[in-house]
């Protein structure tokens, strides 16, 4: 018989599966359902017919099917070529990256390098992207990645705003800045009170009054190039702030901002070797002065040691710090773009500085050709890649002839066209663009912007791997010392690490998704459009809303996104006064983050002793806070990992106060196809698509996070960024598109049949683990029947307590049996939060569990006083293949520290790279650049 992709998809096989449910003491899967969720929101089970709430949804396809339509899909798309820049420009990604970085599972499917131990590899690419984003942009400290360069750019502005506390609410922006990027900071800006000026800097000068910021770009939208160290030390001697978006490739050639006194630079990475993809991801970066570096949002790879003493890399200071200051956090961000960043940074290792000086004199050449035949039409004589015309009454028709030459221009206005550059451009492109200007090729007059003077990627991870030969062995050995889903399962609670399929992969390098400018006119995208709609329209099924934007390119942003419709619906009906969003206290530190990013008002709800929201308090806050309640912010199933069974009550009541009710999607893989929260009771949710609809974490990142809503909110959605006030809250209108064809090709192969089975056997290999481990690990938090959902919290305090072993000692013991460890310390400090999902087969679960059992009768051993509590197994892992060679002082043996279980066990051994990391020396000491190696020396 042959196997459905929902076969292949979900580990458990028909025996398996009976096995599990028969462990937990289930007889069936509709059992199943009924026993873990609350019967007033579970959907018929099982459906019949007409009655599958998931009936809209396609049949189920088979891989080699789903490839077909896609690739007639992707055929459907016109590849012009595109000149149209405004950030985003075509770019040649090396193949060497391409088989071995962007296609490889051992790269796309870790995830956050919150164990550093099993993590040195990506962490290490990461630290490379660093030191490539300090060296060109002239500054201290970059962090290892942003959403794209607007949200960058709101995130200068907001960090600009902290720091110049007391400056005013005032930033000056200059005119000539992206319009997407412009259009973000203002959805940004307007809760917070930020009021933002716009000034045309370079003619006009800064405006009059106070301010705490001013933002600017280089080169502009225009393509200008400005030297603007007169205009940064007159801002600061009014006491402001400077942030700069800078292109990369540019710098190789002009004054990086940084040496022209700019606090903050940021921008995005795409034109390094990362594709257009119709918008995305890309990786934006920042970075600050060493004064801001505490104060940088997102995650910052820093150098630190091991217990050995060797160099070692971990996430300093911000690690998860959303998490821990809620509200009170610098931003929302929970992930990054890591596989990008990681793209963007080995470009950088495997051309040099030499390389991509080549590259920025090639485009810098080509756009002089324009320039020179364009003449008198030309408006500024200092560029680098794009050009600005002056055609007046003549600009469409300008654009339709290269249009007809397969070459898209930018349409400025009536009077304008401008023509950007790109490492793609070739002399035939500049022949056809001044064709369609009916210019002839002009003298080159040379524009002196090459006036970089100082050197940059001097180190040799910039020098070393210029030859396909050495950078494949680079990038090995690399995710050699990293644990990723290719080697093992990650049972990580609340991240959903699944499986990320093959065929869902394969389309997001083609060309017809991949090398798509973002505003490319709409008839170059009709099969990506039709990605694009089928799956709002798929995803509004599963969920039960009414309507889906795609726009956002994070779960932090779909938050956002969503609270900022709640806000807008709330003041479009004159409550001015509703800013209170209430959060339980389990919720996901983003949610408090991001409620206060939207200019609302958190108020904390009580959890009772088993996990769920105590409804008496939440009467009282809703009593207290009655006229002044905005929302409600709830993950369902909880951070606790249950089904609360009074979910229905708890929507009501907030309904009944003229509040919102927003349903956290993190773990709506224990949902699909069971329960839909815009039918239980949810206004407005957000979606992963990089937990429960396969899109890779990529190390952390890429992901999408889409907001869903009901009718009443649909006019509330993100809109166009090229328009100005339409609440667009990343660049690109649909997001990271060149990705979702991965989630288009999960749902179109699983059918509603296949999601449905997934959801169950989440359900299912989560209370196996449960059994499985409960009676040598308590479970924290269980619901009705002694259920949990998709995943369970292991309590380790007690034993902590009785005999000194940590949650991080568990982890850390796990890498020596070959395991990523589950969530530490999160919802619940002194915890592990163990998420299997459906992927994983039975023998995996075994193998997981006989892995913490061993685990448990070491610590046995430790309670017992056969080893002492502060030199154990568990105390010193995990262990390195180079920490056997030397003197074995230990009180137990060489085979226990690395074969646990035994040299005959078939399981096969992973070596972690380094010795458990001091992380409190690495931010004594902070360095975030590729060091010396005497620079973490003590």
């Amino acid at each position: 018989m042959t196997q459905s992709f929902a076969d292949r998809h979900i580990g458990p096989d028909g025996a398996g599966f009976a096995h599990i449910l028969a462990e937990i003491g289930i007889a069936s899967a509709g059992d199943l359902a009924a026993a873990a969720l609350p019967a007033g929101i579970l959907d018929t089970y099982p459906p019949a017919g007409d009655a599958d709430p998931l009936a809209g949804l396609p049949r189920a396809a088979s891989e080699h099917e789903v490839l077909a339509e896609l690739a007639a899909l992707a055929a459907t798309n016109t590849v012009a070529t595109s000149m149209i820049g405004l950030g985003y420009y075509d770019t040649l990604t090396p193949p060497v990256l391409v088989r071995n970085l962007l296609e490889n599972p051992a790269w796309y499917t870790a995830y956050t390098p919150y164990q550093p131990e099993i993590s040195q590899g990506r962490l290490e690419a990461l630290l490379n992207f660093q030191t490539m984003v300090t060296d060109l942009t002239g500054m201290d400290v970059a962090n290892a990645s942003m959403l794209d360069e607007a949200t960058a750019a709101a995130e200068a502005m907001t960090l600009m705003h902290r720091v110049g506390r007391g400056r005013g609410t005032r930033l000056v922006v200059d005119r000539d800045l992206f319009p997407q990027t412009r259009t973000v900071l203002t959805t940004r800006a307007e809760p917070l009170g930020i009021e933002i000026v716009e000034a045309d800097l370079a003619g006009d000068g800064l405006p009059d009054g106070e301010f705490f910021g001013v933002l600017l770009q280089v080169p502009g939208a225009s393509g200008r190039v400005v030297n603007w160290t007169d205009v940064i030390v007159q801002a600061h001697e009014r006491g402001a702030l400077v942030a700069a978006g800078a292109d990369l490739l540019a710098l190789t050639l002009i004054t990086p901002p940084g040496e022209q006194g700019a606090d903050i630079c940021f921008g995005t990475t795409q034109r390094f070797g990362v594709p257009m993809g119709f918008g995305g991801p890309h990786a934006g970066y920042l970075a600050v002065r060493t004064a801001q570096a505490r104060q940088l949002p997102g995650r910052l790879v820093g150098v630190s040691k091991d217990a050995d003493g060797a160099p070692a890399y971990r996430l300093a200071l911000q690690t998860r710090e959303q998490h821990i200051r809620r509200e009170k956090a610098t931003s929302n961000i929970c992930t990054a773009q890591v596989l990008l960043a990681i793209v963007a940074g080995m470009y950088a290792c495997y051309h040099g500085a030499d390389g991509l000086r080549a590259i920025a004199r090639r485009v810098h050449g080509h756009a002089e050709q324009l320039a020179a035949a364009l003449g008198e039409a030309l408006v500024h004589d200092k560029y680098f890649d794009t050009v600005l015309a002056r055609v007046p009454g003549h600009a469409e028709s300008v654009v339709a002839k290269a249009a007809a030459r397969g070459i898209n221009l930018r349409l400025v206005d009536d009077d304008h066209v401008a023509v950007a550059c790109d490492e793609a451009t070739t002399g035939d492109h500049i022949t056809a663009v001044l064709d369609a200007f009916g210019v002839a090729p002009g003298e080159s007059r040379g524009t002196g912007i090459a006036d970089r003077t100082s050197e940059f990627l001097t180190h040799p991870a910039f020098i070393r791997y210029h030859t396909e030969t050495a950078m494949l062995r680079y990038l090995r050995a690399l995710s050699d010392k990293d644990i990723a889903l290719d080697r093992s399962m990650i049972p990580l609670g609340s991240c959903t690490m699944k499986l990320n399929a093959t065929a869902e992969m394969e389309p997001i390098t083609w060309p017809g998704f991949a090398r798509l400018h973002p505003y490319a006119p709409a008839g170059d995208v009709p099969g990506l459009r039709r990605v694009i709609d089928d799956l709002e329209r798929w995803l509004g099924e599963i969920t039960g809303y009414d309507s889906v934007s795609l726009q956002p390119n994070a779960g932090s942003q779909g938050e956002y996104a969503g609270l900022l419709a709640i806000r807008r619906y709330h003041l479009d009906r004159g409550d001015t006064g509703r800013d209170t969003c209430l959060i339980p206290s389990s919720a996901h530190g983003t949610n408090a983050a991001s409620a206060a990013m939207a200019g609302l008002r958190v108020e904390v709800v009580k959890c009772r002793a088993n996990g769920d929201v105590d409804l008496d308090d939440l009467r009282a806050k809703i009593a207290d806070h009655a006229d002044r309640l905005a929302c409600i912010m709830i993950t369902y199933p909880s951070t606790h990992g249950v089904y609360e069974h009074e979910i229905a009550e708890l929507c009501a009541l907030v309904h009944d106060a003229g509040g919102q009710v927003y349903v956290d999607g993190a773990n709506l893989n224990a949902l699909v196809g069971l329960a839909r929260p815009g039918r239980f009771g949810g206004d407005v949710s957000h979606l992963n698509l990089h937990k429960t609809f396969c899109i890779p974490h990529g190390g952390g990142g890429p992901g999408v996070g889409p907001v869903a809503v009901r009718s009443h909110l649909a006019s509330y959605l993100p809109g166009d960024p090229l328009i100005a006030d339409s609440h667009a809250v990343s660049a690109a209108n649909y997001g990271s598109a060149s990705i979702l064809p991965i989630t288009w090709a999960y749902i179109r192969m699983m059918g509603a049949d296949g999601l449905r089975r997934a959801t169950l056997t989440a359900i299912a290999s989560a209370n196996y683990l449960a059994r499985r481990l409960g009676a040598h690990f308590p479970v924290l938090y269980t619901g009705a029947g002694g259920m949990v959902a998709h995943e369970c919290i292991l309590d380790l305090r007690e034993i902590t307590k009785r005999t000194g072993v940590t949650v991080d000692d568990v982890a850390k013991r796990l890498a020596d049996y070959g395991f990523h460890a589950p969530t530490m310390s999160f919802p619940v400090a002194g915890t592990l939060m163990v998420e299997p999902t459906e992927s994983e087969d039975l023998t995996e679960l075994d193998e997981f569990a006989e892995a913490m059992i061993a685990i448990r009768r070491e610590i046995d051993h430790v309670a017992a006083g056969k080893w002492p509590v502060d030199d154990n197994p568990l105390r010193n892992a995990p262990h390195t293949a180079e920490c056997l060679v030397g003197d074995w002082d230990y009180p137990y043996s060489r085979e226990v520290a690395v074969y646990p279980r035994g040299v005959a066990h078939t399981r096969a051994k992973v070596w972690p790279a380094v010795r458990r990391i001091d992380g409190a020396f690495g931010d004594r000491n902070l360095v975030c650049t590729c060091p010396p190696l005497d620079a973490y020396s003590d």
